[in-house]
């Protein structure tokens, strides 16, 4: 048997159909990141269209520009408490998402929230692939006019147009070129990202406050919401919908925290880069969509389509290319690595990182982003509400196992054993999987109803209504019903390392 030495307690079987290279733990000695690194990346992340889309699809929804920047701090605080729960055992132990999860759903059930998360994950590599595709046919349509005019080739169910479709795939060979380069090829981009979005961003709301009269007049805008009624009913929802946008992150920033010099060090650089730079930058969408609504009489959430009104057909151009080659370098490092990991995990003897990537690009175009994207109310209601309701149950059997069950102990040598305590039953916990399916249930007939597949008086009004609340849902019903499983098979004190039973 080949093993490699971590620690006096922790040896891994490197023979183990459950190891590989990119899931292995990482020694004490290679972790690098300090409080800074965490900082940037969260800096760096926040730092991207959606980002802005998100502030403004508020602004389209009716809030006016306190309420939106409120929403969005309070949605990115209460996100951060997940973040860093689940990044201490990636500290602690030096392991990625995949292979935290094995500890409550199994050494095989953990692929049902790998691949949970990997799919959204696909959604959001589709939708930044869209963003970088629309803007460089935002760029050529200037250009190359008859782009706009190209017959149709697409059903018209598909909602796509071929000019914008041939821009898009364009964008996505590009991504794939990258993948099959490797993630290194990356570092030169988000350098430059680093660099010129912030620039940017302080352009683009220099503008709107010099052709919007000053800034007085910009966020005079009041909110369009006929009553304190119709305000809770849209703020509970984006409420929600601010803590989806990072629900993935929260479950796989084991991924990131792996690489911790400290407890310390990721906590400290989370709370640092995370609700303020996504105040921060929403706080520019705000003030720039506000704008739109005094100088051109409506209201612009796409910065895409923004840019696409400016006459100068050389500042266009450059805007555009330089959203694409930033969107790039965030599409790689956010929506790659992570969901790359996660397919890995399903054969980690046959499925690499390029493999995952791969399969990641695919399901990207399958998801049809261009459709989650078309206006703000499918964004935040179909989009990241409804995926959050997948992802909350996760959150909370993986919070509930790790901090109550286990009292952060955790067996490292059994994470990657076939034979070990976290097999449970064929490698399933029945318990994890008992709990995600009842922690989702309830927030499926106020999905159905608002994907209009059901009509929204064929259920209960309170039942549909649980959904504008997905996440919170899902995440206390599954953590509270997982505990009450598992406390009834097992001892409580059998879950203290070192754990001897399993079912």
């Amino acid at each position: 048997m080949s093993v490699k030495q971590l620690a006096p307690e922790a040896i891994v079987d490197e023979s183990s159909s459950l190891y590989s290279e990119d899931l292995a733990p990482i020694p004490a000695s290679k972790r690098t990141w300090n409080t800074w690194n965490y900082a940037a990346l969260w800096i760096s992340m926040s730092l991207c269209i959606p980002t802005y889309m998100m502030a403004s699809s508020l602004i389209q929804g009716g809030m006016n520009w306190w309420q939106a920047i409120f929403t969005i701090f309070l949605g990115n605080t209460i996100v951060l408490i997940p973040m860093v729960l689940n990044g201490h055992a990636g500290a602690k132990y030096g392991i990625p998402f995949p292979v935290l999860v094995r500890s409550s759903f199994g050494t095989s059930g953990a692929n049902i929230p790998a691949l949970l998360r990997a799919i959204v994950a696909c959604g959001w590599f589709g939708i930044q692939t869209w963003i970088g595709g629309f803007s460089i046919y935002q760029m050529l349509r200037l250009w190359i006019p008859s782009l706009e005019t190209l017959p149709q080739a697409f059903p018209t169910s598909f909602g796509l147009q071929t000019g914008p479709a041939i821009c898009f795939f364009l964008f996505w060979l590009l991504n794939m070129y990258v993948v099959y380069l490797g993630v290194e090829s990356i570092k030169k981009l988000l350098v430059f990202k680093a660099f010129f979005l912030p620039v940017a961003a302080l352009a683009l709301l220099w503008w709107a406050i010099s052709a919007g009269n000053g800034l007085g007049p910009i966020l005079e805008q009041p909110a369009k919401f006929a009553d304190s009624a119709a305000f809770f009913a849209f703020f509970f929802p984006a409420l929600t919908g601010m803590v989806g946008f990072w629900a993935t992150l929260s479950l796989n920033i084991p991924d990131f925290t792996r690489y911790a010099t400290s407890q310390q060090a990721q906590v400290r650089g989370q709370v640092i880069g995370l609700p303020p730079a996504m105040t921060l930058f929403s706080f520019i969408g705000v003030v720039v969509t506000s704008a739109t609504t005094i100088i051109y009489g409506t209201t612009i959430w796409d910065p895409l389509v923004l840019a696409g009104r400016f006459d100068s057909k050389l500042l266009v151009s450059v805007a555009m290319i330089a959203v694409a080659i930033s969107t790039l370098a965030t599409n790689i490092a956010a929506n790659i690595v992570s969901p790359a990991n996660d397919f890995a995990n399903l054969a980690p003897s046959k499925i690499d990182f390029r493999k995952g990537g791969y399969i990641t690009g695919i399901i990207g175009i399958l998801i049809f982003p261009w459709k989650l994207i078309a206006d703000p109310t499918g964004f935040i209601f179909t989009w990241l509400v409804g995926y959050s309701s997948l992802l909350g149950p996760v959150g909370g059997i993986m919070i509930a196992d790790y901090f109550f069950l286990r009292k952060q102990k955790l067996v490292l040598a059994d994470l990657y054993s076939e034979t070990g305590i976290y097999r449970f039953k064929g490698g399933f916990n029945k318990a994890a999987i008992i709990a995600l399916l009842v922690g989702i249930l309830p927030n499926i007939p106020g999905f159905l109803t608002t994907i209009q597949v059901i009509p929204s008086d064929s259920v209960p009004g309170w039942i549909s209504q649980l959904y504008n609340y997905a996440w919170f849902v899902g995440f206390f019903v599954s953590g509270v019903v997982y505990l009450g499983l598992m406390r009834s098979q097992y001892s409580v004190s059998s879950f203290q390392q070192p754990m001897t039973k399993a079912s």
